[in-house]
């Protein structure tokens, strides 16, 4: 099998196995994309991993990892009105902090084309909530293609730009996440290296681009024109396809991952089984191609609406239907489940069977045994957020109120830690903690925020909590990256995408915003950091705490990369061991193992000997273990 990056750039039509997302890389390679923008969040990383197996030289378009995803999008969005192709990715929730400025590109004239990729996430495997960004498109006008396979992500992606470019408007392709981490054999198309004439080509003649009221009307307008345009286009292309299976009766309208679904659970029907369902499968999703679905409906008496999420495409579809006066039966979602989850094939087997309780064999009601005990998320071995909480929750007390971000400090919420009582999404923390710090003088509020995220969205907060002098404590939790997400560096991380630059400290940043009471330390000086808490909550008005040790598990990647990891262990001194259980109880790292005898042992493939764990001992049982010895004596 080829290297990737000799797959992003080999020259000659291939055809090779990779992922939705590195086919989308292949596809930005041969269309010619000049600028592509980015915040990391899952499903959407490994685009950025396939764009960092392309030496930076030799990438044909610039890259970077913008602060945040409002930010990405003016850059590309910039780019764009420069005369440049570009492209912009981020996560599904990512799409709220960009809302501000892309529900306005639809007005605008983007002479070089833009595609929007949104990594949307039914089943909330990586997300707070499971955002169907359909209803973005909708709201602003922006077309939508949704791919089911990497070969359909890399083709619709060429599609979104030859439609972009043609039309002067942004395209939105909207990835889940099985298309994104989905595997096959895809084939591209060959390649030749462009020759980029890259003369600023901005105009405001191309504009306006100032949407004040006397143009909002008129850039609405063209926008409406360029909406219904593509909507002609999706009558001449392949974009949405029928499966013609000669069943007049019945009929199904689906996209994206559900009709993989679909496929896998109609490909068992038995040949002396009713004809399966004929299947429109649409692949522009926004807008609806009317004519089409027009005369899918007419030809059956009964037909299914298989979709995702929530209800946009059966909405749309009956009121169409109600227009046309078509009495065909149109099934939509029928019980709260159906508006939740992925619709994995034994989902959509279990939806078809309560609309047509005939068409598949009755589900089987044996339980399957899982081999597998369920095993919450945790932080790793080592990390420095474990060593953050175990002594902060000392210093707080119970009644006291914390208030969660979005990180891997998000998992203190869990016991023992119990650490954050509240999300609601990046960088809200200080500011929702100010509000639960008014009118009340009885708990203590305490704040955590990452350091990544503060870039993101956090620096507002923190003027607002300065500037109106808010009573509560900020927790910053510096480990170096942004971890939760796969170690992206961000603007204190002395590094970009692209090289090295000069670190924006974080503690020279909150000195700078105002905030006058600021103390510093280690997470694994963990009395320090304890008596540290204390003050700070004693303290009226806002301050702040950094809480600072570097994401372990990306320290002991480098260490072992660069040949300097020395592999070292704890072990538990049985004979000083008093079966307190603290260093299972309280400070919770994973590789403590405990007996129903009360005996506690180290596990050996977890341990990585970062001894944090040593202090939390109050009989100093916890001990480093000899060079190549571990576990248990």
């Amino acid at each position: 099998m080829k290297e990737l990056k000799d797959v992003m750039l080999a020259r000659e039509a291939q055809s090779e196995i990779v992922i939705g997302n590195s086919a989308l890389v292949r596809a930005m390679v041969e269309a010619g994309t000049r600028v592509v923008a980015a915040y990391p969040g899952s499903p959407t990383p490994e685009i950025a991993e396939a764009i960092k197996a392309i030496p930076r030289k030799e990438r044909p378009f610039y890259f970077e990892f913008s602060t945040n995803e409002k930010v990405a999008t003016e850059l590309a969005f910039g780019a764009s009105i420069n005369g440049h192709l570009s492209t912009v990715f981020f996560k599904s929730v990512g799409l709220n902090v960009a809302a501000d400025s892309f529900v306005q590109l639809s007005l605008m004239e983007l002479t070089g084309g833009m595609v929007v990729v949104i990594g949307d996430d039914p089943g909330a495997n990586s997300s707070q909530n499971e955002q169907d960004n359909r209803h973005y498109s909708q709201l602003s006008y922006i077309p939508m293609l949704e791919p089911a396979t990497p070969q359909e992500v890399y083709r619709m992606y060429l599609e979104a730009v030859a439609i972009s470019r043609r039309e002067k408007m942004p395209i939105i392709l909207r990835l889940t996440t099985h298309v994104c981490h989905a595997k096959e054999r895809v084939s591209f198309g060959g390649w030749k290296p462009l020759e980029f004439d890259d003369k600023p080509r901005f105009s405001s003649e191309n504009g306006p681009y100032v949407p004040i009221t006397r143009e909002v009307f008129p850039m609405k307008r063209r926008a409406l024109n360029k909406w219904e345009k593509v909507r002609e286009y999706a009558s001449s292309s392949d974009l949405n396809r029928i499966e013609d299976n000669n069943n007049k009766k019945r009929g199904i309208i689906t996209t994206g991952v559900p009709y993989l679904s679909l496929q896998d659970v109609l490909q068992d029907l038995d040949d002396d089984r009713q004809n399966k369902p004929d299947i429109l499968k649409l692949g522009l999703v926004q807008p609806l191609d009317k004519k089409l679905i027009l005369s899918f409906l007419k030809e059956h008496q009964e037909v299914k609406i298989l979709e995702e999420l929530d209800d946009v495409l059966e909405l749309q579809i009956k009121s169409l239907a109600f227009d046309e006066k078509i009495e065909t039966r149109i099934l939509g979602k029928q019980g709260i489940e159906d508006w939740m989850g992925e619709y994995t094939p034994d989902k959509v087997a279990r939806v078809l069977r309560r609309c047509w309780p005939d068409l598949l064999p009755k589900e089987e009601t044996e339980e399957r045994s899982l081999p597998i005990s369920p095993r919450p998320p945790q932080m790793c071995p080592g990390c420095g957020h474990r060593s953050a909480f175990h002594p902060i929750k000392k210093a707080l007390d119970k009644h006291d109120i914390t208030v969660a971000d979005i990180g891997c400090h998000t998992l203190g919420f869990l016991p023992p830690y119990e650490m954050g009582e509240v999300l609601l999404s990046m960088g809200h923390s200080t500011n929702t903690g100010a509000g639960l710090s008014l009118f009340n003088d009885e708990r203590k509020v305490v704040a955590f925020l990452g350091d990544s995220t503060m870039f993101h969205a956090g620096l507002p907060g923190i003027v607002n909590a300065v500037f109106n002098d808010h009573n509560l404590t900020l927790i910053l939790m510096e480990n170096g990256t942004t971890a939760m997400t796969g170690h992206q560096d961000h603007p204190a991380s002395g590094q970009n995408f692209n090289q090295k630059v000069e670190a924006i400290p974080v503690r020279q940043v909150l000195e700078g915003l105002g905030v006058k009471e600021i103390y510093e330390t280690d997470t694994y000086a963990q009395d320090r950091l304890q008596e540290m808490v204390e003050q700070a909550v004693s303290s009226s008005g806002f301050n702040a705490v950094i809480a600072r040790h570097p994401c372990m598990l990306k320290f002991t990647r480098e260490q072992r990369r660069q040949g300097s990891y020395k592999d070292k262990k704890v072990k538990i001194d049985q004979e000083e061991c008093v079966q307190i259980h603290e260093c299972v109880s309280d400070f919770a790292c994973p590789t403590f193992q405990l007996e129903e005898d009360g005996t506690v042992w180290v596990q050996d493939d977890l341990c990585i000997g970062d001894g944090s764990c040593l202090q939390t001992c109050p009989t100093r049982a916890i001990v480093f273990a000899e060079q190549g010895g571990g576990g248990d004596e």
